[in-house]
């Protein structure tokens, strides 16, 4: 551990808070109870591993009669895995998109990642590299399968510490336009609904400021997570069906003509 990590963790209070919420509330004396229950079972022979009040680590939040997921990034990393799979390409490059895909795709096909902030990790089928979204270290045309997923609705929006720039997200996505190689793929993916700006977090696009930013592409496909409740991903969504919604996800397969 460095010196700056451990000067962090020193830095943290203590959990007054944690020990009133098990002293005083439903799920802490639930959790105590339980403890009870366990430790009394776990005597003599039984007593496989140490097991001290002092260790607890409380989860209390989880018996659940259904296991809550993040929709919008499960079904959108699904859908752009079953694309790369069908597709085959020889090597898949990607921006920025989240790791879980990237890692996944990396073993059945190559996967370069770019970030301005690269992931140190070290996995067989996966490069990590650095690039900056605004002038991709790539000749133009000479990518043949690439994607960035939930990305650019955070540029120029000043979130991840880059520039504070209204036009940001359109210069991304003209970089991303520029590096596709002719009749290569695009997975495209950001929130879909009313357009509107959540600052710091994101923007919101309607499906027409899409297809209009993508001019000279032909869309293959096109697939939407609808808002909450309708959990399921909608295969060759109409178009009217993601302006509805506040805050959908829209998944784009485009192909450079």
């Amino acid at each position: 551990m460095n010196e700056a990590i451990k000067s962090a963790v020193k830095s943290i209070p203590p959990v007054e808070w944690l020990r009133e919420k098990l002293r005083n509330t439903r799920l802490g004396r639930k959790f105590r109870r339980d403890f009870e229950q366990f430790q009394s079972l776990s005597q003599g022979p039984r007593q496989r591993f140490s097991l001290e009040w002092k260790d607890r680590y409380p989860c209390m939040h989880d018996d659940t009669g259904y296991t809550a997921f993040d929709w919008h990034y499960v079904f959108h990393t699904a859908w752009a895995a079953r694309m790369v799979a069908a597709a085959k390409p020889a090597r898949h490059v990607d921006i920025s998109s989240s790791l879980y895909f990237c890692t996944i795709v990396s073993a059945f096909v190559p996967v370069d990642f770019y970030d301005y902030r690269p992931v140190q990790m070290n996995m067989e089928g996966l490069a990590s590299l650095r690039a900056d979204l605004m002038a991709l270290p790539f000749a133009e045309g000479s990518i043949d399968s690439l994607s960035c997923m939930h990305v650019v609705e955070h540029v120029g929006l000043g979130r991840y510490g880059e520039p504070i720039d209204p036009e940001g997200d359109l210069k991304a996505m003209a970089e991303l336009k520029r590096v596709v190689a002719p009749g290569g793929t695009l997975l495209f993916v950001v929130p879909v609904g009313k357009p509107k700006i959540q600052f710091n977090a994101h923007r919101i696009y309607s499906y027409a400021q899409i297809i209009e930013n993508f001019a000279g592409f032909e869309l293959e496909e096109f697939a939407l997570q609808p808002d909450p409740p309708r959990c399921e991903l909608v295969r060759n969504a109409p178009p009217g069906l993601a302006d509805e919604q506040n805050y959908g996800c829209g998944c784009f397969l485009f192909r450079r003509r």
